[in-house]
């Protein structure tokens, strides 16, 4: 039990040291940021950590962008969400439980039984 509360706490602490960076980010950078964050956070999986490294890396490469003086939308191209789903593919998100119980439930009743003719 110590051990998950040692986790949460570091976990919390990171989150907060992402907020920091993301309000020394450039306006249009904070407020795209701010609404990637709702979405992707949505998704999010068990305690999160996965979502924190999305973030983590996000940061980074708007922090990069913004002190070459980049537009934002120039990094994340016009469709912001599919630019968001790209970079939830290598995240835990909620919805995978429910994907892997779907199949799991139907192969434990069905199987790979023929189909009837």
């Amino acid at each position: 039990m110590p051990n998950f509360i040692e986790q949460m706490v570091g976990a919390k602490k990171e989150y907060w040291a992402h907020q920091e960076r993301i309000r020394a980010l450039p306006e249009d950078y904070r407020f795209v940021m701010g609404k990637i964050q709702q979405y992707i956070w949505g998704f999010a999986s068990g305690d999160g950590t996965d979502m924190l490294r999305v973030q983590d890396g996000l940061i980074d490469l708007f922090e990069t962008s913004a002190a070459e003086g980049r537009f934002v939308l120039d990094l994340t191209g016009e469709d912001v969400a599919a630019f968001c789903n790209d970079l939830l593919r290598e995240a835990k998100l909620w919805t995978d439980d429910y994907r892997e119980r779907l199949n799991r439930d139907i192969m434990k009743k069905l199987g790979r039984k023929e189909p009837p003719l």
